[in-house]
């Protein structure tokens, strides 16, 4: 047994030294009961040891392996656990324990399966728990979640995907403070909150006129000759000669996202006894925001009424007019290949609806309006778009100024 300043410097120093040749223990000379060993293989283990009650055997918990956790970290675990002790609970029984709790993976299942939800979140979450969380914490046992354990998953999820590292965090903590109130975990535990999540910034890209046009001539491309092989990697669609031609339903979709502002599912999964032709008007039973009524321009309805009518859904799927139907999936390689062709690669298929809600702000139509038909539950989503509705604020500003100038004279 050796006693030490435990730091980073004199553990790596250790740990770089001869391997024993038997366990050797070595303790802090600041924080009594917090070491660490060696074994005879090399590995180091961080523990703390302390007396659950006063004259009783001294209990030693293990806290980590020498490399996983910093010095720092284990020297607050283990002051953690042994501040416990002297209060009575007993960290190293309740290790015990912790073999029969859930783990992160099947607390956050509970959680999407027992917690209200639209189906739609419920298919997101399960995708963002499969790809961001499982892998890094799925595994781990609920109850033993430390924040820095929850920190270092964010930060290795954020080398990927950053906006997805950050819907992992949300989802995260939604479930623990969900299993806090069901007894999954210790009431109030909650180590996903309070994590240094990664700076979002609201997209903005919007298509000029001439980027519409050339759209335009794209789509037109697409359903007549077709889109050269170069500009699509599609192995469903059919092909012609050198090139690929989208069928109608597949424009249609991109055209109808342009002509209503509405998002991506509402179109793909929107059903023909959803339309009501004689109003012009689309009665969505369930959009992201509830219940929702899209208000159909001329040119929005003359593009619905020329798709061909196969199947339930109005952008027909693969599965159209079979018995297991189902709305198409997404649009990425045929709006891929389109976009490329036009030459707007950078463009995500959802600009498109900042496309129409832009062109509605920039002829001075008002937030209010703009806000209808998007379908915003909320005004201030909307203004975002604010910058762009100039007209409105230049009359005014004019009118004022008019008066003014009148008064006091021109030069």
């Amino acid at each position: 047994m050796a006693t030490i300043s435990i730091t980073a410097d004199t553990v790596s120093a250790v740990m770089k030294a001869a391997t024993p040749n038997k366990t050797k223990f070595y303790f802090d000379d600041d924080l009594a009961g917090f070491g660490f060993y060696r074994t005879t293989k090399g590995t180091g283990t961080w523990f703390a040891e302390f007396r659950p009650v006063a004259g009783g055997s001294k209990r030693r918990l293990k806290l980590g392996r020498v490399g996983t956790l910093k010095a720092n970290e284990a020297r607050e675990a283990a002051r953690k656990a042994i501040a416990n002790a002297a209060l009575g609970k007993d960290l190293a029984k309740s290790r015990s324990d912790e073999r029969a709790s859930g783990t992160v993976k099947e607390l956050v299942e509970a959680y999407i399966a027992g917690k209200a939800m639209k189906e739609s979140s419920r298919a997101f979450y399960r995708t963002t728990l499969k790809t961001q969380i499982e892998p890094h914490l799925g595994s781990t046992k609920a109850v033993a979640v430390l924040r820095v354990d929850v920190q270092r998953a964010h930060d290795k999820m954020s080398k990927k995907a950053k906006y997805s590292a950050n819907r992992a965090m949300a989802l995260l903590s939604a479930a623990f403070v969900w299993g806090s109130k069901r007894g999954y975990v210790p009431e109030g535990m909650n180590p996903a909150s309070a994590i240094e999540r990664n700076r979002e910034e609201a997209r903005e890209r919007y298509l000029t006129a001439d980027e519409m046009a050339r759209l335009g001539d794209a789509l037109r491309e697409a359903e007549t000759s077709g889109i050269p092989h170069k500009a699509s990697k599609s192995k469903h669609a059919p092909k012609e000669k050198n090139r690929t031609v989208y069928g109608p339903h597949v424009t249609g979709a991109i055209r109808l996202l342009m002509l209503t502002g509405c998002r991506l599912r509402e179109i793909l999964h929107v059903r023909w006894d959803e339309y009501d032709e004689k109003r012009g008007l689309l009665l969505l039973p369930d959009s992201k925001t509830g219940k929702k009524t899209v208000v159909l321009s001329a040119a929005a309805q003359a593009e619905i009424d020329s798709l061909p009518r196969v199947g339930v859904y109005v952008i027909a799927g693969q599965s159209a007019a079979t018995e297991d139907e189902k709305p198409r999936a997404d649009l990425k390689k045929p709006w891929a290949a389109i976009a490329g062709r036009a030459g707007i690669g950078d463009v995500h298929i959802h600009d498109l609806r900042h496309t129409f809600a832009s062109v509605g702000a920039g002829d001075g139509m008002s937030l209010l309006t703009i806000g209808k038909l998007l379908g915003h539950a909320d005004t201030a989503t909307t203004q975002r778009y604010a910058h762009v509705d100039v007209n409105p604020t230049r009359a005014a500003a004019n009118a004022i100024a008019g008066q003014i100038a009148a008064a006091i004279g021109g030069r």
